[in-house]
Formats: structure tokens, sequence, C-alpha cells
């Protein structure tokens, strides 16, 4: 496929088949996911790949937990919409592989700065070097899925979980100085997604010109 057929074609899937695909192909994945530009290139992801039932199981145990008591704290008349949204959170446990790409802040600049730097400047730099790392893990993310769509595989990035992302970190060993950017439902389509609507790109962009 070319670029354009590859973009336009993918779609996030959730629903799978139980044979997992082969570990070699999930680590040609993320050998093509970490080609990702990153800020001053410090490639600030890690990659956790969870084939074991009863780990992916825990973990959708802990997202369940973690929806159900967020569920106690929405209003009556909200119920039925969280519960239709939060359905998804645990879709990931359908999949024979779950990935979840790690992130961990560019801390460089706030160790150069004195104290006496202003408030607002420090506040700036400490947003910086956090999305640094998010946004470089996320770029991977995004290679990971285009990657495995290219592979003939199915995948979704769910951020849903991380409800629960302080247990999910436990389940997984993830260090404390670490966050996860999202979960991968990973495996052979069960079938094929149906395209969902998107805006044009007129719709969401504004020139200076």
């Amino acid at each position: 496929m070319t670029l354009d057929e590859l973009l336009r074609s993918r779609r996030s899937v959730r629903s799978f088949r139980p044979d997992p695909p082969p570990d070699e192909v999930v680590e040609r994945l993320i050998e093509l996911a970490v080609t990702a530009p990153s800020a001053s290139n410090k490639q600030p992801w890690r990659f956790v790949v969870v084939k074991r039932p009863e780990v992916i199981a825990a973990m959708a145990g802990a997202v369940r937990e973690a929806a159900a008591t967020v569920a106690e704290h929405v209003p009556p008349d909200s119920q039925e919409a969280f519960a239709a949204y939060g359905d998804y959170f645990t879709r990931f446990e359908g999949a024979p592989v779950v990935i979840a790409p790690i992130f961990r802040g560019h801390t460089v600049l706030s160790n150069l700065v004195a104290p006496s730097l202003p408030a607002e400047l420090h506040e700036a730099v400490v947003a910086l070097e956090r999305d640094s790392g998010l946004v470089g893990a996320s770029l991977a993310l995004m290679s990971l899925l285009l990657a495995a769509h290219d592979a003939g595989l199915g995948a979704s990035a769910m951020t849903g979980p991380l409800l629960a992302a302080r247990r999910l970190k436990e389940i997984l060993g993830v260090p404390a100085s670490w966050g996860i950017v999202a979960l991968v439902a990973l495996g052979y389509a069960a079938g094929e997604p149906r395209p969902t609507e998107r805006k044009a790109g007129s719709k969401v962009t504004r020139w200076i010109r």
C-alpha cells in the first residue's frame, strides 16, 4: 500500500480471533515503531508486551474496578451514558496480545535553570519536559498501529483503561517515574470494522497567512 492508502484504510479493531500473532511479528512492529522521532532523540519509550491471559484478565479487572468507582460518582441521569462509554474501557481483554507503550519525561532544561526562574516559566518547563516524552511515545504508538495494519493485523489504542493507571503500572511492573501512553489491543481481526466518519481537513484547519 502507498502511505495514503495505509492511512486511509486503517481502522481501530476491537474484536479479535483467539490465535495470537507470532512473537517475531510483534517484535518487527516494535522495530518499526521505534523509528519515530523524539525530542533530542531521547527515545523516551519502552513497550510492555503482554500475552499471558491471566495478566490481561488482571488488567481488565483493575480497569473494571476503577470504572465502577467512577460510576458511583456519576449523577443518575448520566449513568446510562457512562455505562455505554465505560464499556469500551475493557475491550482489550478480548485481544490475544496487549501492548503498553510507556514513556518518561525529558528532563534536561529543569536541571539547568535556577530556582529564581519565574513561576510561569517553571510551569512551562515542567509541562514541556513531561509532554515531550508523551508526544515522542505517541508518535511511536502511531507508527506501531500503522505497521500492524500493514502486516495484516488489527489493533486499537485505548486511553480509557488509564483510569486504573496506577494499578496497571503495578501489574506490569512499570517504574513510578514512567507513565503509560495507552493500551494497544493487538491480534488478527475477527471482522472488518466499518469506516467511521472523519471531519474534513478544511473543518479543522485555521491558516495564519
